[in-house]
């Protein structure tokens, strides 16, 4: 990879994330690691209190990248057929057919709105169009378009009204995402912004093609075998059983990381590298990507719960 290649990248990638700064206030670093995530090829998991702005981030991701969107909003009596699609009888000339109807997970970006207010089952139903990018009715495998994200919000388990999700379909998200309350400044500007007629519609300043060449580019970068090394190391630490393991971990981790939690950090951090200007993967990278890339993938036990230990900060322990 030539110079101008990376620094070709590095634009492109701030250009788009100044473009979604016009209408998102503050959350420089969630919009970037929201980025980060989809040039990867990967879902995301934004967490938050209602109204700091989750489904309107992604709405605006939407724009700014002139990508298919549709939206769902997960409420309890959903069925896995309003997510999926299903098969209807047709009565034609030729006599009655079966036709699957596609359904709104049809779409370049699917935004999952309050995901864990559905219940288990139809949460489910997006496991396969996650992981394989393709939905099977019937005994039809019908392929999604490309580029596909499942760009999830979810609010906090103590919330009323939510399910957690199955550990399956939160190994599916490659980041999970806090988001913050905003602070007074950016407080007074999203008030501002939104109740007067100055309001900035978001352009489009990239394409899914361009976004398939960023993560093509991305997957180009090298890591030299001590980082990779100890990517592996840092995976294999949230595993109370390991030999290795912290003291916290042993004692207040139920399970660790699977193995999509180690691509998860890789594709991450060659991507936090370009943006850098760098055409190489430092320790740094991999301590910035693996917050976001391991905290739904570690689960605390009784014991971790009762003392009011937190999975981010037994992450930064065993860093």
């Amino acid at each position: 990879m030539t110079e101008e290649a990376i620094l070709a990248f590095r634009r492109d990638f701030e250009a788009i994330e100044q473009e979604i700064g016009k209408a998102i206030i503050g959350q420089k670093t969630l919009i970037r690691d929201v980025l980060t995530a989809m040039v990867a090829g990967g879902n995301v998991l934004l967490e938050g209190l209602p109204g700091l702005g989750k489904t309107q981030l992604v709405k605006t991701i939407g724009k700014v990248l002139d990508l298919q969107f549709s939206r769902i909003q997960f409420t309890p009596d959903l069925m896995p057929a309003d997510v999926t699609g299903t098969s209807v009888m047709i009565k034609d000339g030729e006599g009655m057919r079966m036709e699957f109807r596609q359904g709104p997970v049809f779409s370049n970006i699917v935004l999952a709105d309050e995901i864990n207010r559905a219940t288990p089952k139809t949460q489910s139903a997006l496991l396969e169009a996650m992981q394989e990018h393709t939905v099977t009715g019937g005994s039809t495998t019908y392929a999604l378009p490309e580029p596909f994200f499942v760009l999830a919000t979810q609010n906090p388990l103590e919330s009323e009204g939510t399910y957690p999700l199955p550990e399956a379909q939160m190994d599916r998200f490659l980041f999970k995402l806090d988001v913050g309350f905003p602070n007074k400044e950016e407080l007074l500007k999203i008030v501002m912004m939104t109740t007067t007629e100055d309001q900035q519609e978001p352009q489009k300043v990239c394409d899914g093609a361009k976004l398939l060449e960023l993560r093509r580019i991305a997957q180009t970068v090298p890591i030299a075998e001590p980082v990779a090394d100890y990517m592996m190391e840092v995976t294999l630490k949230t595993h109370p059983e390991y030999e290795g393991a912290p003291e916290d971990v042993k004692k207040y981790i139920r399970y660790g990381a699977s193995p999509r939690g180690a691509q998860a950090i890789m594709q991450a951090a060659r991507i936090l590298a370009l943006t850098e200007g760098r055409y190489n993967v430092s320790y740094e990278d991999v301590r910035a990507a693996a917050k976001p890339a391991l905290r739904h993938r570690l689960f605390l036990n009784f014991e971790g719960i009762a003392e009011g230990k937190t999975v981010d900060g037994i992450i930064e322990a065993l860093l």
